[in-house]
């Protein structure tokens, strides 16, 4: 298991900046661990979307120094029978609740421990703030250098989910659809860097229908549009992203997470 050095804890939540929860959470590491440093991943996650929770912790844990203790509070199921854990990687701890937020990295699990030795908790009447009574103590002694395995006990039957998968349909044809829509109005697909590249090798030979809009080629930066309308970029994250440069492509398309998006293999353009 990794070892304690230089401690940081990341935190994602859905609890949004007006409210105070994300500081509250904040400062019961730092009374446990005033030399931690904390990093804000996002407090902007839709409400209770735990897969969009899982995409946003997905594309950011692996850029992070390695020991990071990833905290991710978004919890449908807080103060019920969910079990709140803590995922050992080989590089990396992951501590939230068990409701599937974690199944990403569950490919490279050392061991998951559900939590239960109250003692490390913070002691509370209160059932409904498993991030500020039990994730973020946790957190900070695990930072501290106190073993993963003092937490409670290990579980094999940890919740996972299923991302939704694009299904290709042909040589010629992939059915996907949006999974996450950014700050900006972008929207992100399914549909892989690798998926593309399995479908032809010249991107500008794809075509992209989306809401009754039939976009052609793929741009290789975001300036790379030449009108104010839709277009279509492989993003950051390797996935397939609809966009409108210097515009709102949610707003202009009426776009929703799980709106279908289809990749064509243009014959016109071949």
């Amino acid at each position: 298991m990794p070892g304690r050095n230089e401690p940081f804890i990341t935190l994602t939540t859905d609890f949004g900046l007006k409210d105070p929860f994300a500081g509250i959470m904040k400062g019961v590491i730092l009374n446990i661990n005033p030399e931690v440093r904390i990093i804000d991943i996002s407090h902007n996650v839709s409400p209770q979307n735990i897969i969009e929770a899982s995409l946003i912790l997905r594309d950011s844990f692996r850029f992070f120094p390695e020991k990071t203790i990833h905290v991710a509070v978004v919890d449908p199921g807080v103060g019920s029978l969910r079990r709140p854990i803590l995922v050992v990687t080989s590089k990396y701890y992951f501590i939230g609740p068990d409701n599937g937020i974690f199944s990403f990295a569950y490919e490279d699990e050392h061991g998951v421990i559900y939590l239960t030795a109250e003692h490390y908790f913070l002691k509370s009447e209160d059932t409904t703030f498993h991030g500020r009574d039990i994730f973020a103590p946790v957190a900070g002694w695990l930072s501290k250098g106190v073993p993963a395995d003092n937490f409670g006990s290990a579980i094999k039957d940890y919740t996972k989910i299923i991302f939704p998968e694009p299904e290709k349909i042909s040589d010629e044809l992939i059915d996907g659809e949006i999974i996450y829509v950014d700050n900006f109005g972008n929207a992100a697909s399914n549909i892989s860097r690798k998926e593309i590249g399995d479908l032809t090798s010249e991107p500008s030979n794809l075509k992209i229908l989306i809401k009754d809009m039939e976009i052609k080629g793929i741009n290789k930066f975001y300036a790379q549009a030449f009108d104010k309308g839709p277009s279509a970029i492989i993003n950051s994250s390797g996935l397939l992203e609809i966009y409108i440069f210097q515009g709102n492509a949610e707003k202009y398309l009426g776009l929703i997470k799980g709106d279908r998006i289809k990749l064509i293999v243009s014959r016109e353009s071949s």
